[in-house]
């Protein structure tokens, strides 16, 4: 009942989610008729979208990363963009440089493919950690520095990252500092039979240009929308007490930071609205923790999400749950 009260004492002057909602769902069932997932995959990718955040796959090649993130960006009338990241991969190949025009006589900058809506980095771990750290600040301000100036990347813009799990020669590891920058790492996983029968049917089909179904300011219009999701001070306290014992945890030597902590508050409120909600619940918190923090965290040499994400699962079993 105390819970209950702190929420509508929190929604006073927040406007209805029902037109979010419809949007939202309408976007689901457009991606979903390309792509060949769960929806709850589909719905935790938009989460970078609307968070106005990045995701990390790490996934067997061939499930459809490229393809999720195309149609993303086709149905918010966005532009596309894909990095296939290689050893010999400069940072001026991603962030652009600074060009001689014979006709003008002069240097102008010509942007690199960073410059999109939807990006995907493609196995992002192939490259060295001069390029990798190319992507930090324009996945963390929102622009690039080149040629003495600073150029601001266009809105929405979200990086869909992909690292390869059986592939591991010649890899540089994430660092931590980049890590932290994703809002949300998952897997699409293998399609089970029925999925694959359906994977097979379409692919046989002729393929349609997916229309547009948002306008990228209509996105950006829903991201302003999700910051005003409210959150009642005892949720606010349930992720600073799952933070604090992460740090505590015996089994995880590195805990999530504070920044992972305002990470999981601002996915919480993207998947809150995503449901029609005007506010954040606890339930929020446990579905999302898992998803927001298992890359954030040390668990041993051989971690990958899936590790991760069993230890974050672990601590949400018996840190108590707001009432």
């Amino acid at each position: 009942m105390k819970l209950q009260q702190e929420y509508q004492s929190t929604t006073n002057g927040v406007h209805s989610q029902d037109s979010f909602e419809d949007r939202f769902e309408g976007l689901v069932d457009q991606i979903s008729s390309v792509v060949v997932t769960p929806r709850r995959n589909i719905r935790l990718a938009l989460l970078g979208l609307f968070a106005q955040g990045h995701v990390l796959l790490e996934d067997l090649p061939g499930v459809g990363k490229t393809l999720l993130a195309k149609t993303i960006a086709a149905s918010i009338d966005g532009e596309f963009s894909r990095i296939q990241f290689t050893p010999d991969l400069l940072p001026s190949d991603i962030t652009g440089a600074a060009m001689f025009d014979m006709h003008k006589q002069a240097f102008e900058f010509v942007p690199g493919p960073i410059f999109a809506n939807v990006v995907v980095a493609d196995e992002l771990n192939r490259t060295g950690p001069r390029t990798q750290s190319a992507l930090l600040e324009a996945m963390a301000e929102g622009l690039v520095s080149a040629d003495g100036n600073i150029w601001p990347l266009p809105r929405p813009f979200m990086i869909i990252a992909t690292q390869n799990l059986i592939e591991t020669y010649g890899t540089f590891p994430l660092p931590n500092s980049q890590l932290d920058r994703f809002l949300i790492s998952m897997t699409l996983g293998l399609p089970g039979p029925d999925e694959e029968l359906e994977i097979l049917r379409r692919s046989g089909q002729v393929h349609h240009q997916v229309a547009p179904l948002l306008s990228r300011a209509s996105v950006v219009e829903m991201q302003e929308t999700v910051a005003k999701v409210e959150s009642a001070p005892s949720v606010r306290e349930y992720i600073v007490n799952l933070a604090a014992a992460s740090r505590k945890d015996a089994g995880i030597s590195v805990g999530v930071s504070p920044r992972g902590s305002a990470a999981l508050l601002r996915a919480c409120q993207a998947w809150a609205a995503f449901a029609g909600r005007t506010y954040i619940v606890p339930e929020d918190v446990q579905d999302l923790a898992p998803y927001v923090w298992s890359h954030r965290i040390q668990v041993g040499p051989d971690q990958d999400i899936e590790t991760g994400r069993k230890a974050i699962s672990s601590i949400l079993e018996w840190v108590p749950v707001p009432l």
